[in-house]
C-alpha cells in the first residue's frame, strides 16, 4: 500500500487577484501605472487581473514580473475565465449607478443603435472602453466611452 501524496491546491483566479490586489497595494501603484507597465489600457488591465479576460502570456508574464508573483500565476492569468457575476443588483454605490443607467436608458440605447444600424448588438468581445476625468466647474465628470463591434442577427 502507498503513502497518500499531499498535492498543493491549484491556484485559482481569485487567488491570483488576491495576490494583485496586496501587491498593488503594498507597491502604491495605480492600474493606470500597471497598465503602462504591461502595455495594455487600465480597463482591460483591471479586468483581467480580476480575473474576467485571459491574459496572453507576455503580459501574464509581466504581471508576475511586476508584482513578484508565483510563476504558477502565468498559466492562472492565461486561463479563459469563466464569466459568472450575481444577477442582483449590486449595493456597491459606483457599481449600483452602472445598473441604473442600463435600467434607465438600456432601452433607449437599444433604440439608437437599431435606429442607427440595424437590428443587431454592440460587442463585449471586439469592445474597448476608455475612462477619463472630465473637468466641469459644477464636479468634475466622469467621462465612460465604450466602443464594440456592430453585430448584425442573422435572418435565415
Amino acid at each position: 500500500m502507498t503513502k497518500p501524496v499531499f498535492v498543493e491546491p491549484m491556484m485559482e483566479k481569485d487567488d491570483v487577484a488576491a495576490m494583485i490586489l496586496s501587491a498593488k497595494k503594498a507597491a502604491g501603484m495605480t492600474w493606470e501605472g500597471i497598465a503602462e507597465r504591461i502595455g495594455m489600457s487600465p480597463v482591460w488591465t483591471h479586468s483581467a487581473c480580476m480575473g474576467m479576460n485571459s491574459m496572453p502570456q507576455d503580459k501574464a508574464e509581466a504581471v508576475v514580473a511586476l508584482f513578484s508573483l508565483p510563476q504558477e500565476a502565468v498559466s492562472v492569468l492565461m486561463e479563459c475565465p469563466t464569466k459568472i457575476w450575481e444577477q442582483a443588483v449590486p449595493t456597491d454605490p459606483c457599481i449600483y449607478r452602472l445598473y441604473e443607467i442600463v435600467g434607465v436608458y438600456g432601452p433607449t440605447i437599444k433604440a439608437l443603435i437599431h435606429e442607427e444600424f440595424g437590428d443587431g448588438i454592440m460587442s463585449a468581445i471586439d469592445f474597448d472602453m476608455y475612462i477619463t476625468r472630465v473637468p466641469n466647474p459644477k464636479g468634475d465628470r466622469v467621462k465612460l466611452e465604450m466602443t464594440g463591434k456592430y453585430l448584425a442577427y442573422n435572418s435565415w
